[in-house]
């Protein structure tokens, strides 16, 4: 298991990306759009090979975003399988807020919390996921 990638919500997200890829020189690499409105909703910017950050734009700043805080988002790791991982936990009383899923980069995810109430994103990459190139 390896961190994937952290989430920011965003509230400006041209100075978003003036800021990790002028200033830190990150590169950004593919865009999602939300899936039920077409509405743009994450940038994602490649650190290292295999490690992003996800920017989401906050409703703020398109109609799609998840949250109208700006902020961290969440942490994802990258495991072997989602369907294992989510059965681990189960049988260790983890409660799985999202069960096992494929989410619109096709890529398979559950969703958890640490004792903290953070959010955990646990990723299964998909070989013919937008990651799998930069993996």
């Amino acid at each position: 298991m390896f961190l994937t990638h952290a989430a920011i919500d965003v509230k400006d997200m041209e100075e978003s990306l003036a800021f990790y890829e002028k200033a830190l020189g990150f590169k950004k690499i593919f865009e999602l759009a939300n899936p039920d409105t077409g509405a743009p909703w994450i940038v994602y910017i490649q650190v290292c090979k295999g490690q992003f950050l996800e920017l989401f734009y906050t409703k703020e700043g398109a109609e799609s975003g998840p949250s109208p805080e700006v902020g961290f988002s969440h942490l994802c790791f990258c495991v072997e399988s989602v369907e294992k991982i989510a059965e681990h936990l189960t049988k260790e009383g983890i409660h799985l807020d999202i069960p096992p899923c494929r989410g619109c980069d096709n890529n398979l995810q559950t969703w958890i919390r640490d004792p903290n109430g953070i959010r955990i994103e646990l990723m299964e990459i998909s070989p013919d996921s937008p990651h799998a190139a930069y993996m």
